[in-house]
């Protein structure tokens, strides 16, 4: 009788714990018996693990390489009515550089990146703006854009991106030292991320020839810089162009508009487009579209993995250095620019380049079929892959393969230092700003 008693009291306790046990299962996880798990806690739940997947090749590398097999040829009325519609919003032929013309004297420059007080226009600060538009009365035949991502590296791109009648690169990249076989060396506009100036430069505060011999690479080319996207940008933007000015320099240093980079984004946010900035590339091939009348953009793979073969890539073609944080989103702008190549309008360049008589890479990639020529994506076809591939590339997007203008390096809310600094203050602060604390011009 005891034995049995014992026996009955162990399974009650055994039911209680059992019991309670369930209803703590259930009731963290918000389940109830019978009934499918809500969607959020499915999505809270974290990342799917890779096996899920193992061995399936539904991914954005697969899809391009699945659908290279079609010709790409330039449609002519897309092209023309896409311009025209980015044309009539940004106005970047005349607007896409701070001129005296567009921002005269006693105005106020809004800066596009952050909210803060408007800079007044002074007569010096006015003195540092373009007399000229460069752009105006002024158009080309081809374009090549070149990113810098890692699928360039042992690309062999170098002598088509230089067979185009104007080159565009971005931030400052190198072209020495055997990188012109697959990047060329042609330049006539390159952009300069202030965050360079900050981390390789000291900000141009004390020696500043060696930015200054950085730039012969680039020759007489525009340098194009973001010095009203934020208040940190402006007193270092400024000092390059004194810089430049004082060692009688070749480069000519032009403003980015924080007009035209408004009018931009909300364009792209009118295609559905959703970042928090636009990228360098985007912005640089946005304009390529107004001044030319065959862009082919290079460089433009915002994947850690080859198109084709699928070997891991580094960040860009001369480094795999990673950025600081996320502030462009490189797959979605790469979707649209993808969906762009497809209708005709721009050309994209992917593998390896063969020379051909034509601008741009050769239509036949020699990593691919001797039919193959260019991509061909439907409209959204990226749209099911994307997330798949985002999920593999956790490294940080913001210097993907083109890196925007407005990179951090010291803080949230813009690039570089001295926020607090006012670059039109008089000639002592203005020799502050053009010689730095020690060194003296020329040295």
């Amino acid at each position: 009788m005891r034995g049995l008693f014992s026996f009955m009291l162990t399974l009650s306790i055994l039911g209680t714990v059992l019991t309670a046990l369930v209803w703590y299962f259930f009731s963290k996880h918000n389940v109830q018996p019978g009934r499918t798990p809500h969607k959020s806690h499915i999505m809270n739940s974290g990342p799917v693990p890779s096996r899920t997947c193992k061995g399936c090749r539904d991914t954005v590398t697969d899809k391009v390489v699945e659908l290279y097999s079609h010709s790409w040829r330039k449609q002519e009325d897309k092209f023309r009515n896409f311009r025209s519609l980015l044309s009539n919003r940004c106005h970047g032929l005349t607007k896409a550089m701070v001129t005296q013309a567009n921002t005269p004297l006693g105005s106020k420059v809004v800066y596009d990146g952050e909210k803060r007080k408007p800079l007044q226009v002074t007569p010096e600060l006015f003195s540092t703006f373009a007399k000229e538009n460069p752009f105006v009365n002024t158009t080309w035949d081809t374009c090549s854009v070149v990113g810098n991502g890692g699928i360039l590296a042992n690309s062999s791109c170098g002598e088509k991106i230089d067979s185009a009648q104007f080159v565009i690169r971005c931030n400052l990249p190198p072209l020495e030292n055997g990188y012109e076989r697959d990047v060329g060396n042609k330049t006539d506009l390159v952009t300069a991320n202030p965050s360079i100036l900050m981390e390789k430069y000291g900000g141009l505060q004390e020696r500043r020839r060696p930015f200054v011999e950085s730039l012969r690479s680039y020759g007489d080319s525009l340098m194009l810089l973001p010095a009203f996207s934020y208040g940190h940008n402006t007193p270092v933007s400024l000092r390059a162009l004194y810089t430049i000015q004082d060692f009688d320099s070749p480069s000519r240093p032009v403003f980015l508009n924080p007009e035209y980079l408004q009018s931009l984004a909300r364009f792209w946010q009118g295609q559905g487009l959703r970042t928090v900035r636009l990228s360098t590339g985007l912005i640089v091939a946005s304009l390529a579209l107004e001044l030319c009348a065959n862009v082919h953009l290079y460089g433009f793979w915002p994947f850690n993995e080859h198109p084709h073969r699928h070997q891991p890539l580094t960040n860009h073609y001369y480094d795999d250095r990673q950025s600081k944080k996320t502030v462009h989103a490189m797959p979605a702008e790469f979707d649209h620019l993808l969906r762009l190549h497809t209708q005709g309008v721009l050309r994209i360049h992917l593998g390896e380049c063969a020379p051909t008589a034509s601008p741009g890479c050769s239509s036949k990639m020699a990593w691919a079929p001797a039919s193959v020529s260019g991509l061909s994506l439907p409209v959204g076809s990226l749209g099911s892959a994307m997330p798949t591939l985002v999920q593999r590339n956790t490294t940080s997007q913001s210097q993907k393969p083109w890196a925007g203008p407005d990179t951090n390096v010291s803080g949230p809310s813009g690039l570089g230092q001295g926020a607090s600094e006012d670059p039109t203050q008089g000639s002592e602060q203005r020799t502050k700003h053009r010689t730095g604390n020690r060194r003296r011009p020329g040295k």
